[in-house]
């Protein structure tokens, strides 16, 4: 399973990003947990959210309610909508798949038993 994340980009506070996920090689199929986590310049890894097969949804305290995460099984993609961006959402954000159940955001998705991880895309924002 290959993951490619995209969409990152540079945007003032209080603006919004939508970044995607896309499988190739393999179907993320209707069992798979996914989930995206970021990690800034000098600062630890923090998982962002995460989203189960029948698409019930897990986010970190730090982004819930500006961020919103979904998926579309038929198409391979998941997505992560980032609304009201702060400059401490600034990172390089990748996405995950697992099979993992349940699917949450504690324990983080760079700790999961991952069968596919992106490569990053860069989020800055700026005050």
């Amino acid at each position: 399973l290959q993951l490619v994340a995209s969409g990152g980009g540079s945007v003032q506070a209080g603006g919004s990003l939508r970044l995607s996920c896309a499988a190739s090689g393999y179907a993320i199929r209707n069992d798979y947990c996914m989930g995206w986590f970021r990690q800034a310049p000098g600062k630890e890894r923090e998982g962002v959210a995460a989203i189960d097969s029948d698409g019930g949804t897990s986010l970190a305290d730090s982004v819930k309610g500006r961020f919103t995460i979904s998926r579309d099984n038929a198409k391979n993609i998941m997505y992560l909508q980032m609304d009201s961006l702060k400059p401490e959402d600034t990172a390089t954000y990748k996405c995950v798949a697992a099979p993992l159940h349940p699917c949450l955001v504690v324990p983080a998705p760079y700790q999961w038993p991952v069968i596919g991880r992106s490569e990053g895309t860069q989020v800055t924002v700026s005050s």
